[in-house]
């Protein structure tokens, strides 16, 4: 089999694995189990708390002691055995626990599928700037897929997500094994430091006032990176709460309408070298935070008809700015700013604060807050039929109080449990502000010359 074309399958297997439930989890803890949105917060958070030094740790094993696609099999087939337990978990403190172990085993592979594709595409003389985007581009492809995959089949609210996700990583874990060797490189050398074997030497940029102050709004940024995977799969599927949008397509596939953002995604990356020739580092990376304004803020409008499924569209088509001119720009600033001696561990550090500090940060505030200040109880038949834009006696709206709530109406109008729905509409709201001040702020306090010869060549 093509060289390359191997290396594209396991890109695509690589997030397809992570496609088939992130986007829809939010669907089987909040429609299936009910579970709520603090403990939802903190289940997201596994990402980043696994973010912060797993991948440091398996790094550091596949540079001195083990073959790379060998830890990267393991740690999938790991992976994908959690997947199957994860949806047998009795309550959400045991969900949590199996997914921080889960998380464990797959955050690292993420790395690792860029250096075992490096390693590869080097050793047999092929360009890695040139070879290596068109093959992670599959990886996007392969998120988009899974997530189509779980939607049509019928699984977005069910434990089938976990299930598929699982089964496709045990098989990637042993497609792994097929790969070139990639021995470890042994770069570091065994007498070194063990701060310098660790990469904390990059540590010491934070003694840099504008490395910090850059450090500082990558984890506040990363804190609103992951909400929309987090939260925007069940903000469209709770629309099936109104009786007037139940049967809408944003509903019934809402998960096509997300993979939009993927698809956004894979365009602006393309555009991003024009984009920081032209304009500069600092001013593509304004860009990325007012186009998180524009995603949240079309969210806060959207619905799914009218002028406001065109909101929900244009949102999905800003995501790839959002997403990738922050994470590429800010990789790149780390790239010509520091030391070549530690831009290794710096990039460390800058997928550690974002990916790592800011997404833990971002999900245990965003699931308390949406739980203190954006959920609203109701106990009255009419006061929760007037909130979702119908009557009372709207069968449709009984049928939904009995399916999605497991509640009735009661002889005196009282519901026989307390319905809790979220508001997104002032959630998304909220998220917009939290990112335009962020973008003011970073606007005046982050100061940086652009330089047109620093982004002559990016590397995606």
């Amino acid at each position: 089999m093509n060289l390359k074309l191997r290396l594209t399958i396991l890109s695509f297997l690589q997030f397809f694995v992570w496609g088939a439930w992130l986007i829809t989890m939010a669907n089987f803890w909040f429609g299936t189990k009910h579970w709520d949105g603090t403990q939802f917060g903190a289940v997201f958070g596994t990402m980043g708390i696994a973010s912060i030094f797993m991948p440091t740790i398996t790094g550091i094993i596949a540079d001195r002691w083990i073959n790379a696609e060998r830890i990267f099999s393991v740690l999938h087939i790991l992976y994908g055995a959690m997947l199957f337990i994860l949806p047998h978990s009795a309550d959400p403190n045991s969900f949590f626990s199996v997914m921080l172990v889960a998380m464990c085993f797959y955050m690292p592979t993420i790395a690792l599928t860029n250096s075992i594709s490096y390693t590869i595409l080097k050793n047999n003389g092929l360009d890695v700037v040139k070879d290596f985007p068109p093959i992670r581009v599959w990886g996007t492809i392969g998120f988009i897929v899974a997530m189509w995959i779980t939607n049509l089949s019928g699984n977005k609210a069910t434990e089938g997500q976990f299930y598929i996700g699982g089964a496709v990583a045990i098989f990637l874990g042993i497609y792994a094994l097929t790969l070139p060797k990639c021995p470890p490189q042994k770069l570091i050398d065994k007498d070194a430091p063990l701060s310098e074997q660790l990469g904390l030497n990059a540590f010491k940029l934070f003694g840099n006032y504008k490395m910090a102050l850059f450090f500082l709004f990558s984890m506040l940024l990363g804190a609103a990176l992951q909400l929309t995977n987090a939260y925007g799969d069940v903000f469209l599927s709770e629309f099936a709460h109104f009786p007037k949008y139940a049967d809408s397509f944003v509903v019934q596939r809402s998960t096509i309408i997300m993979s939009i953002s993927q698809v956004s995604e894979t365009l602006f990356i393309l555009a991003i070298p024009f984009f920081l020739k032209k304009f500069g580092i600092k001013k593509v990376m304004l860009m990325s935070m007012l186009a998180w304004v524009l995603r949240f803020g079309f969210f806060a409008y959207g619905v799914p008809d009218g002028l406001g499924l065109s909101l929900i569209i244009l949102s999905c088509v800003v995501y790839g700015m959002a997403f990738d001119f922050f994470n590429i720009s800010g990789s790149l600033f780390v790239e010509t700013t520091t030391d070549k001696k530690i831009r290794s561990s710096a990039q460390g550090l800058f997928m550690m604060m974002t990916n790592g500090f800011g997404a833990v940060f971002g999900s245990y505030i965003a699931g308390w807050a949406i739980d203190k200040f954006f959920t609203h109880k109701f106990n009255t038949a009419t006061e929760l039929s007037t909130y979702l834009e119908t009557t009372s006696d709207n069968p449709t709206f009984l049928q939904i109080l009995k399916n999605s709530f497991n509640a009735v109406v009661n002889s005196d109008g009282t519901l026989s449990t307390v319905v809790m729905v979220k508001d997104w509409h002032q959630i998304w709201l909220s998220f917009a502000i939290y990112s335009l001040v962020l973008a003011i702020f970073f606007a005046v306090l982050f100061k940086h010359k652009h330089k047109p010869e620093d982004v002559s060549s990016v590397k995606h």
